[in-house]
């Protein structure tokens, strides 16, 4: 007897190709979640991929491929290769969109314009039949298709309210135009209905197109991450350093990395001394000295020095990837707001395909067929969701034209569900409510001095042979100096200190305190004398006096304390996390007035510390500006990025302040606010047409005022309810001012 070999659960990640919308990730998730062996799946539309985790001896890769290829989609592994043929793709279905879009558009307003302006121009319905042909068959095709796979399967979505009412209006309109005598023989008018067919599936896919728009944008922010990663990198082969590429790079090989490069991968310095820029993991400014033992990062970039790594994390492994990992989970892990469409179309449209079948019923059972029919279709036509498509993208773009206008872009539906609801706003420091950058804050001369401007020149003279960031500082702190540059002799750069030189005849240090005490020029005293010289950033010497200090820090914006003053106001707690150390990082947040404040955390406790607050029931928005902030901003419900900040923060985040002015935080709340109540108000006129207009088309009033709603009225009912939700999201504008 073989003895059978028992696997744990398998956790893979795949992509998924063919989802058109947020519902038919819930389709491929729920088909996917229901296969025996699949203990959990997590279809995130965001980047169109799957996390399933499944017993492998029950089912596997071509058995899920199989399952979903029924709905219509396809199942890829994730392979780099996959995701440039997906990337690829994207753009030709990108520019397929635009293209249909443009078309569908033209025809839709030369449909409109007949059917409403010129109705008696001569064969105006062959012409309008002969117009909506290509709408129908190219430019809405997708909708049919998908609507008859998700049929297939036993599921509806918003395809399947598109294709049902579009559908049925093209449908009986063909009817209308070649066949009108048999209604005329019942004496009703054989009204044609193309022009809504036309515009219906026009608008719903200008909103299609606009989602993909968002879509590219995110999957560019992955590509900017990973592109931080050097493609090749000297690793010691044979006694000597090769040019080797990255996915070569193994765990305890030794990598040399030379000024201005980039780190390729996670690991500790076991040879030299630099200035390394952490700026896209800590968010902070200012470089960090690394030593033998020191631990560095990929994609971090050696400023100055030489460096030689023992490589501990590669590929996948690095904090560089698993940030991608992270902004990639966190993006998919939210509800957008169209969803809530979706989840009434679920039962809405069951339950209008039965009311037309009970009204064709009892009208045939009563009278005969044709009045059957009439019936019927009035009642599609009544439901066919016009405003019910209209109702969240006419109140997002009024919404997000608004903020546009303020400096506040909004990315996407759901940030504008998830801001009215936030009670919890967690700030980065560095950029947020910092400007950002070192400046010199507080100049203190240790000596009497005849030649102080002869001086100054000296001091912006060497420090604009240096690349250090604080030297930037010390230079615009003096910016109208003149510079001596000609007069400079013997200069050192003294890695992870400071320079050295000689200007005309005198000899200058200037870097940190160990630079002068190594060069055994005494600070006791001046330090004894002088206690709050203990927090000095840099400092000068010459001939071997201590000659002057400089006090930088990354100075506080001038508009962050009413800023978060107000977000207090409206009762929204306030959190700072930095990672700055935390002497730094408590004087801010005594100055804000901030309770909750974390230090000297990376990534990944950013990340945690939202995950945290999320635990506790809190709805939280992180504010940030770097690399560093794109996890958590990505895991917020709601991320705010600040104008001046990186791209890949930008993009990562649902919400951008272009002015990187904090107090835009509460008109950003109230925008918000405002827009999600127009929305639900919009959803509810769309709806009340349905409730009130099915039941009359169905000829419930009929047996007692003798009443029957004409299919053209209803026609106009449905147009109506799209006017009004057209009108109500236009009211925004006032409700603003």
């Amino acid at each position: 007897m073989k003895k059978q070999l028992i696997q744990a659960n398998t956790n893979q990640t795949y992509k998924i190709e063919g989802m058109s919308c947020a519902s038919c990730a819930a389709s491929s998730q729920r088909v996917l979640s229901r296969m025996k062996g699949v203990e959990e799946a997590n279809v995130n539309f965001a980047n169109k991929s799957a996390q399933i985790m499944f017993d492998p001896n029950q089912v596997n890769f071509r058995l899920m491929q199989t399952k979903l290829s029924k709905l219509g989609f396809n199942l890829l592994e994730d392979t780099e290769k996959i995701r440039a043929e997906q990337a690829a793709k994207a753009q030709v279905r990108l520019k397929e969109l635009q293209t249909k879009v443009i078309v569908g558009g033209v025809l839709s307003i030369g449909l409109m314009l007949l059917a409403m302006i010129f109705p008696d121009f001569p064969y105006a319905n062959f012409i309008m039949f002969a117009m909506t042909i290509p709408v129908i068959g190219w430019i809405g095709q997708e909708f049919f298709v998908n609507a008859g796979q998700q049929l297939r399967a036993g599921l509806t979505n918003m395809d399947t309210l598109v294709a049902l009412g579009t559908g049925t209006a093209f449908l009986f309109s063909i009817f209308n135009t070649f066949f009108p005598e048999i209604l005329q023989r019942q004496g009703l008018e054989p009204h044609v209905y193309y022009e809504t067919a036309g515009v219906l599936i026009t608008l719903i896919l200008l909103g299609r197109w606009l989602e993909e728009r968002a879509k590219r944008s995110t999957a560019t922010s992955i590509e900017q991450l990973l592109q931080l990663r050097p493609a090749t990198a000297l690793v010691m082969k044979n006694g000597k350093f090769q040019k080797t590429p990255l996915e070569n790079i193994q765990v305890n090989d030794q990598i040399l990395v030379q000024p201005g490069g980039k780190i390729p991968v996670d690991g500790v310095v076991v040879k030299g001394k630099a200035s390394v820029n952490e700026s896209m993991i800590t968010g902070e400014p200012i470089p960090t000295e690394k030593n033998i033992s020191d631990r560095v990062i990929a994609g971090t970039v050696n400023q100055m020095g030489i460096l030689t790594i023992q490589a501990q994390s590669v590929g996948s492994q690095t904090m560089l990837a698993r940030i991608v990992k992270m902004v990639e989970q966190a993006q998919g892990s939210k509800a957008p707001i169209q969803r809530l469409v979706d989840k009434i179309a679920q039962v809405f449209v069951p339950v209008v395909i039965a009311i037309a079948l009970l009204t064709f019923g009892i009208w045939w059972y009563f009278t005969d067929i044709t009045q059957a029919i009439v019936a019927a279709i009035t009642v599609l036509i009544i439901a066919c969701p016009c405003a019910l498509g209209l109702a969240t993208p006419t109140a997002i773009m009024v919404g997000m034209g608004l903020g546009a206008k303020r400096g506040i872009l909004i990315k996407n539906a759901e940030a504008l569900e998830a801001m009215h609801q936030m009670d919890t706003i967690v700030l980065d420091k560095t950029g947020t409510i910092t400007e950002g950058k070192p400046k010199v804050t507080q100049l203190e001369w240790l000596q009497n001095l005849d030649d102080e401007e002869r001086t100054i020149s000296d001091i912006v003279a060497l420090e604009s042979f240096s690349e250090h960031p604080l030297s930037d500082a010390i230079i615009q702190h003096f910016e109208q100096s003149p510079r001596g540059i000609h007069f400079i002799k013997d200069f050192e750069n003294i890695t992870g200190r400071g320079v050295r030189a000689n200007v005309r005849e005198h000899n200058y240090l200037i870097g940190n305190q160990s630079l002068l005490i190594n060069a055994n020029i005494p600070l006791q005293n001046t330090l004894q004398q002088y206690p709050r010289l203990e927090t000095a950033t840099v400092w000068v010497a010459r001939n071997g006096v201590p000659l002057a200090a400089f006090h930088i820090k990354d100075t506080i914006k001038a508009t962050s304390a009413k800023a978060i003053t107000d977000l207090q106001a409206l009762g929204i707690e306030v959190h700072m996390l930095s990672g700055d150390r935390k002497e730094s990082v408590q004087e801010v947040a005594d100055e804000m007035k901030i309770q909750h404040y974390m230090a000297s955390v990376l990534p990944e406790d950013k990340l945690g510390y939202i995950k945290n607050l999320q635990k506790e029931g809190k709805e939280v928005a992180m504010v940030g500006d770097g690399i560093n902030d794109s996890p958590a901003l990505a895991q917020a419900k709601v991320g705010i990025a600040m104008g001046q900040g990186t791209d890949i923060a930008i993009e990562s985040a649902d919400v951008t302040l272009l002015s990187g002015d904090l107090q835009q935080l509460a008109d950003a709340v109230d925008l918000s606010r405002k827009t999600v109540a127009t929305i639900r108000q919009n959803l509810f006129w769309a709806f009340i047409y349905n409730v009130l207009g099915i039941p009359i088309a169905a000829g419930v009033l009929f047996p007692f005022t003798g009443f029957l709603l004409n299919p053209m009225i209803a026609g106009a009912a449905m147009a109506f309810s799209s006017v009004s939700v057209v009108l109500n999201s236009l009211r925004l504008r006032q409700r603003m001012k």
